[in-house]
């Protein structure tokens, strides 16, 4: 199926689905991630590496971390040129005083929110999907 660009449809038809794990982010400045751990998300920055992984390996590694967050796919096939929607799904979230990080990847976008906020941020998405 082709990745959707139309913000209406991207909104109507975003159908949230929740991971079941919660989700930290590590750095690692060296660059390098243990063998051990497997990331969802990674990413290379000048201060070090980015990963996103399950709670449970940061803690059973005694990794340093930070954000505990829930992880919220959008299941829509998002294009990765699609303009607007994420900005919506942003300002959604904002009004609430929800922060997200968002990652894009191919086929869907992931929205991380704190995990104490996981029922506000799904109520935030509904309404933002039920009113386009």
């Amino acid at each position: 199926m082709p990745a959707e660009h139309h913000l209406p449809t991207l909104l109507k038809q975003m159908a949230p689905s929740v991971h079941p794990e919660v989700f930290v982010f590590c750095c690692f400045s060296n660059g390098r991630l243990p063998e051990a751990l497997s990331p969802v998300g990674s990413f290379h920055e000048p201060e070090g590496l980015t990963a996103i992984v399950p709670l449970r390996q940061a803690q059973a590694l005694g990794l340093a971390f930070q954000f505990e967050s829930r992880m919220v796919t959008l299941t829509i096939h998002s294009a990765l040129d699609a303009v607007g929607f994420l900005a919506r799904i942003s300002a959604a979230l904002a009004s609430q005083g929800i922060a997200c990080n968002v990652v894009s990847a191919f086929h869907h976008d992931h929205l991380f929110v704190p995990r104490d906020r996981l029922d506000d941020a799904l109520r935030a998405l509904d309404e933002l999907s039920r009113s386009g």
